[in-house]
């Protein structure tokens, strides 16, 4: 077998080991951060921390990749963030039950024009993103970002299904005591 291509290999399987002992590392955490949308400062830094840690493993980021894609990443972010919260707010602005037509053009027109700068964001920063890191790592980014938005999703799943089942118990429980208390 030829040596380069035994060494690709290695390669290969160093990076799928360590792709599943960071999952088996990071999904913990995740399950220990508290995640919920109304928590503290302290956990949203968590669930950012672990963000960072499984786009960075992810990718393969270099030091010196790291050092220049994250600030640009960040901005990014940032940009799409208030895009959607603008969106966000003119929804909240309209009552959705009394909406009149105008209105109703006015909110669609205005969501064509967000998705549209949206896109534009999109193809501004992956243009300046390519100049840091390859085509190949862009692609795992978007890999990465759904990745980590489906196991935060299953995350707080799982905990609104584990606090229905303590629920549950509780009121099992003061049914049986109170139907003790009566007999």
């Amino acid at each position: 077998m030829n040596t380069k291509l035994k060494c690709n290999i290695c390669n290969t399987e160093k990076y799928k080991i360590m792709n599943r002992k960071f999952i088996f590392i990071i999904v913990p955490l995740l399950f220990f951060f508290q995640i919920s949308f109304g928590q503290n400062r302290d956990a949203r830094q968590k669930i950012e921390s672990a963000r960072i840690a499984l786009i960075t493993d992810r990718l393969g980021l270099t030091p010196d990749q790291a050092e220049k894609f994250w600030p640009i990443y960040n901005e990014y972010n940032i940009h799409r963030k208030n895009l959607v919260q603008e969106m966000q707010g003119a929804r909240k602005e309209v009552d959705m039950n009394n909406l009149s037509e105008e209105q109703g053009k006015a909110l669609m027109k205005l969501g064509l024009d967000i998705k549209e700068r949206q896109l534009q964001l999109e193809k501004t920063y992956s243009e300046r993103l390519t100049d840091v890191i390859s085509t190949k790592q862009m692609l795992s980014l978007r890999k990465a970002e759904d990745d980590f938005r489906k196991m935060i999703i299953q995350r707080l799943e799982d905990r609104k299904r584990q606090q229905m089942r303590r629920d549950q118990m509780i009121n099992r429980r003061e049914q049986l005591m109170k139907d003790k208390g009566n007999n």
